[in-house]
């Protein structure tokens, strides 16, 4: 079994920063990403990381976000920088533990002038 928890959701203005943490607790992971979803959108991906630190990001955020990991805290993050309004959304931390997906609850990003 595996928890999620997401922290660090808030509302910025256009161009600034901020920094989403997602603690978990239980079992180790695989794959971790993070998701979000605009209101009326699909989710969607946003950036993943593999346990070794292999990333890989969507068109959308590649060059202003960063992922990362420290496994020795159960903690991952999405550095966010240079944030505009259409990154508004609900950010959900997601992690693999073959053959199971976990979801966190989600944290508000709500970028407006």
């Amino acid at each position: 079994q595996v928890q999620l928890v997401e922290s660090g959701g808030d509302s910025v203005q256009p161009g600034g920063s901020l920094r989403l943490s997602c603690l978990m607790a239980g079992n180790s992971v695989d794959v971790m990403r993070w998701f979000r979803q605009a209101p009326g959108g699909q989710r969607e991906l946003v950036a993943e990381i593999t346990k070794s630190g292999t990333t890989n990001y969507s068109d959308a955020v590649k060059g202003r976000f960063t992922i990362s990991r420290d496994n020795a805290k159960n903690t991952m993050y999405l550095q966010m920088n240079s944030l505009k309004p259409e990154d508004t959304a609900v950010y959900y931390c997601n992690a693999d533990r073959y053959p199971y997906q976990y979801w966190g609850q989600g944290t508000q990003v709500t970028v407006s002038s």
